[in-house]
């Protein structure tokens, strides 16, 4: 039987705590987080990879919802452990190239952080040794106007999200 590894190594964010602090950079500029968040619902989530018929839906859903998360005052967050540059490109990519669902010309407006050394995925919890070493799985967390995360959801990253308010 394989060793189990020591529990105290792991602080995974838990429903109640104060969101743990970081700063990046994102598709939108340099973000403090959760900070610059203060007073807005905040749907914080992982994608494991950029150009991936999946999370190019997931992204597509989430954009097209974005004037009804502002209506409940919510921001989206993403993050990626690609470069900012591979963002770009992919939302370039989602925006001249792809129909999903009845969309085409999808302009990408909310932030996706850029995470290449995994500091702000293994923060949150977002790197399973089981899944993969270098994407995260799929994880979202809803963090209230006060920076206490309400929700944690972790799962596969072969499995999709269906976007729905």
């Amino acid at each position: 039987m394989p060793d189990c590894p020591d529990i105290s190594e792991f602080k995974m964010p838990l429903i109640g705590d104060i969101a743990p602090h970081f700063e990046a950079n994102t598709t939108n500029g340099p973000v403090k987080f959760p900070e610059d968040f203060a007073g807005h619902w905040v749907v914080l989530f992982s994608h494991p990879l950029d150009f991936t018929p999946v999370c190019t839906s997931e992204f597509m859903a989430f954009q097209s919802m974005i004037d009804e998360f502002e209506k409940i005052n919510t921001k989206i967050i993403g993050l990626s452990i690609g470069a900012i540059t591979s963002h770009l490109a992919w939302f370039k990519s989602i925006h001249d190239d792809i129909v999903f669902n009845g969309w085409k010309n999808v302009s990408i407006t909310f932030p996706v952080i850029e995470d290449l050394d995994m500091r702000v995925a293994r923060l949150y919890g977002m790197i399973h040794k089981n899944a993969s070493d270098t994407k995260t799985v799929r994880a979202v967390f809803i963090i209230d106007p006060t920076g206490v995360i309400r929700t944690v959801l972790y799962y596969p990253q072969t499995t999709g999200r269906n976007i729905k308010l």
